[in-house]
């Protein structure tokens, strides 16, 4: 059984026929559209897992075919990267901002976390 990424999607592609597209390839296991938490509308991509024998088959008929206006991209499916989230530059800017300034200059320390919901509230 093997993964596969399925990118570019058309926003209107469901689970099932993202299903039905690898069906004639050989038996899939699981398929699933990737959404947009807050909106719950597709982001455009989705993974698929279908059996080894016909996954290289499907990767090379798939990846570049024309669905609903888009060209697909099809590959294997990537390990899934751990880490980010900035923990470390956001404590070093948080503590430069005390550094050499009086407590009642200093910035609160919630400061930074309600700035960036702001931000991340005006953006959306």
């Amino acid at each position: 059984m093997k993964k596969l990424y399925v990118g570019n999607l058309p926003w209107s592609t469901t689970e099932a026929d993202l299903e039905e597209m690898f069906a004639k390839y050989g038996s899939v296991h699981s398929a699933a559209v990737v959404t947009d938490r807050d909106t719950g509308r597709s982001r455009g991509f989705g993974f698929i897992e279908i059996d080894a024998s016909g996954a290289d088959q499907a990767i090379e008929e798939l990846n570049g075919s024309d669905v609903g206006g888009r060209q697909l991209r099809v590959n294997e499916a990537q390990d899934k990267r751990r880490g980010g989230g900035g923990g470390r530059r956001r404590w070093r800017r948080w503590r430069r901002s005390l550094v050499g300034r009086r407590p009642d200059e200093r910035a609160p320390w919630w400061r930074p976390f309600v700035l960036g919901r702001l931000r991340k509230w005006l953006r959306d």
